[in-house]
Order: C-alpha cells, then structure tokens, then sequence
C-alpha cells in the first residue's frame, strides 16, 4: 500500500479526526449505491418475488402515477402538516417546562415521576382513547404526534439543562447577576445546543410516529395510502410512502443541524 493511502487509512481510522468533505460525501454515496445495488439485486434477479420487495422501478412509477393524478401531493401535504403541528405544539411547551425541570430541583421532584412514568406507556394503546376523547379528524393525529414526542422532550432537555455546569451558574452570582439573569442569560443559552440536539432527534420519533397517527380513521396522509396499498396488495405504493416519509426526516434533520450551526456555532 502506497504511503498517501496508508496516511488516509490512519485518518480514516483514528477516532474524533476531521476528513475532507469530498472523501465523507464519496462514503455517503457508496452506502446509498451498496443499497440500491441490493435492492435491484434481489427484486431485478428474482431472488425475491415482486409481491413482497418490488423494483426501484415499479417504485418510481408509482410515483409518477401518483404524482400525475395530483394524490401523492395531497397526501404528502397532509402528514407533512399533522407532524409539523404536532412538533410545534410540543415542542413550545417541552423547551420552557424542560429548562425548568432542569434548573430548579423542587420542579423536578413534582414533575419527573409522572413523566418518567407516562413516557414509558406504548402511544399505540392510546390511538383508541384519543379517537373516543378528540374524534377522527387532524386533532386525534396531531395529538398521538404530541403524546408520542413531549414527554421524551421533557426528559432530554432536562437532563441538558442539568448538565449545564454549575461553576457557570456561581461566576454569574459572583459577577452581580440574579436568579432571573442566570436562568435567561446563563441556563437558557448555555443549553442551546443541546436543546436544538434534541429537537432533532425527537423530529425524528415525530415522524415515526405519523404512520401510527394516519393508520387508524384517517382519509388522508402517507400512512392512510399505506393502509389502503396494503389492502390491494400494492407493495410499490408501500415503499413509496415509506421512501418518502424518510426523504422528508432526513430534510428536517439537515434543516436542524443548519440551524444549530447558524444560532449556537460557538458550540461546534
């Protein structure tokens, strides 16, 4: 081995050390061709039959033919507003509650107990009560979106808001600040980065969640047109939905780690 390849061996394999961009986005590719080039593999030489792995193909002429009739759209518009509002919603009440939760001991002891608890309880089983409590209609989805993301929130902002060091919190005392500068100047900013951290990461579960949301009374959404594929044994429409909810994470995903580099780049 060339002495150039084996100085790029040793970065490549020496932890926390930076690569250039073109050599991580060449990694990137090979993994999505590895992909692809299995899928074609198993579905194009009949190793597996189309009725349960269709071909790159037939996926996206699904997509055309949806996408020409105008439904893909409106579905996609769909979960995309069930998840957003959900996130939202969640996340305006999880980010305050859980600075708080972390800052202030008494708090936590009247709040961790119920949440450690309910956060644990499977969002499927309440898809019933949800729909008997709020109907069929975007509230109930909006709603299992919130239930299946705040109470992680909650516990992960929490613990970045602990973890904030307390030698910070006693220089701002010792320069004259008081408890309301310390949380707003101090607490908040210092737990910036890693309340943006878990926002994208419970974006995430957000989306997880949506097919959860759409496959029980739901006339519209990814999850809806899942659903129905499956009842006439549509396996291309499947995969669809499924590419597509993953294409729209990994675009809010990219959109957090944006934001994290544009409002807390003193944290890289």
């Amino acid at each position: 081995m060339s002495r150039p390849a084996q100085s790029w061996l040793s970065r490549c394999l020496t932890p926390k050390v930076e690569l250039p961009v073109r050599l991580v986005w060449s990694a990137s590719a090979v993994c999505w061709l590895l992909v692809l080039g299995l899928w074609a593999l198993f579905s194009y030489g009949g190793l597996v039959p189309s009725m349960f792995l269709p071909s790159p193909g037939a996926v996206v002429e699904a997509a055309f033919r949806l996408a020409g009739d105008g439904t893909l759209g409106t579905h996609v518009l769909a979960s995309v507003e069930v998840v957003m509002i959900g996130f939202l919603v969640s996340s305006v009440v999880a980010v305050p509650l859980g600075l708080l939760m972390g800052s202030f001991r008494i708090v936590q002891a009247f709040l961790e107990p119920l949440v450690n608890f309910i956060r644990y309880l499977p969002v499927t089983s309440f898809v019933p009560l949800f729909i008997l409590w709020i109907g069929i209609g975007i509230e109930q989805r909006v709603a299992v979106i919130i239930f299946g993301t705040f109470f992680q929130q909650l516990v992960m902002i929490s613990d970045v808001s602990r973890g904030v060091s307390k030698d910070l919190v006693n220089a701002s005392y010792t320069l004259g600040c008081n408890r309301r500068d310390v949380v707003m100047h101090v607490l908040g900013p210092a737990s910036l980065p890693g309340v943006l951290d878990t926002l994208r990461v419970t974006m995430g579960w957000a989306w997880t969640y949506l097919v959860v949301a759409e496959l029980v009374a739901a006339s519209s959404g990814l999850g809806y047109i899942s659903l129905k594929a499956m009842r006439g044994f549509q396996v291309d429409v499947i995969f669809l939905a499924i590419a597509i909810i993953g294409l729209l994470g990994l675009i809010t995903d990219q959109l957090f780690r944006i934001i994290r580099l544009k409002v807390a780049s003193w944290a890289q």
